[in-house]
């Protein structure tokens, strides 16, 4: 597992406490990705999504962490084995970070929360419940509210009750049924990930073979049942 480094926004691979960033792929091929942290190339900071990475790697300094996980930096998505094992273990990543920063790109005050796009996407249901701690941020860095002062309002956006966002009662306490209920509302840009993002909060694991389309998703439920 490789973090950026908050100070140098380069690659560290030794592990402590950390922080993870939870947004979405709003820019496309213009996200700072792997190669673009050991490029020397100038270029890489007139990249759209360079903002949003500087910008999470300033918080995470200011909240005291050295260490920031983003998923669009820190993985070698080219490395099929690499990717796999990221996806495998990503839930259990999210877990153990102190921290998670969400940030709501299209938000600009609490009260627009409910019609963030963030609530949309499959991979952040996981990057909501696992961490103890998660800290929301709208499009100027402002803070929004954590996890459980926010409990209520996102019960009845997610659906998820708040003994699991204050962390009085794990996920798994909860029926498959109402589990998946929660991603119902959900989606990712390729099917596959629908499936994949949802291992860690069924405890499943599958291999991760993408141009198979809904397969992973009908693989999932049999695993469930």
């Amino acid at each position: 597992m490789r973090f950026i480094n908050t100070t140098s926004l380069k690659f560290h691979e030794l592990e402590s406490g950390y922080s993870i960033l939870s947004h979405r792929w709003t820019y496309g091929d213009e996200e700072i990705v792997y190669v673009d942290i050991l490029s020397t190339d100038p270029a890489v900071k007139h990249k759209d999504g360079y903002a949003k990475f500087a910008g999470a790697c300033s918080l995470a300094k200011s909240l005291g962490f050295d260490l920031l996980w983003i998923d669009t930096s820190c993985i070698n998505k080219v490395d099929s084995v690499e990717l796999g094992e990221a996806i495998r273990s990503m839930y259990r990543w999210d877990s153990m970070a102190k921290t998670c920063i969400a940030y709501l790109e299209d938000v600009t005050d609490s009260a627009q929360m409910k019609d963030s796009e963030w609530f949309d996407r499959g991979w952040t249901l996981q990057e909501l419940i696992a961490p103890g701690t998660v800290l929301f941020y709208g499009r100027d860095w402002d803070t929004l509210g954590d996890k459980t002062s926010l409990s209520t309002s996102l019960g009845d956006i997610t659906g998820i009750p708040g003994e699991v966002l204050q962390n009085k009662k794990p996920p798994q306490a909860y029926s498959i049924a109402q589990r998946m209920s929660w991603a119902a509302k959900r989606s990712t840009k390729r099917p596959e990930d629908w499936a994949y993002s949802l291992m860690g909060l069924f405890d499943v694991n599958m291999p991760m073979i993408y141009s198979e389309g809904k397969k992973p998703l009908l693989d999932s439920k049999r695993k469930l049942l």
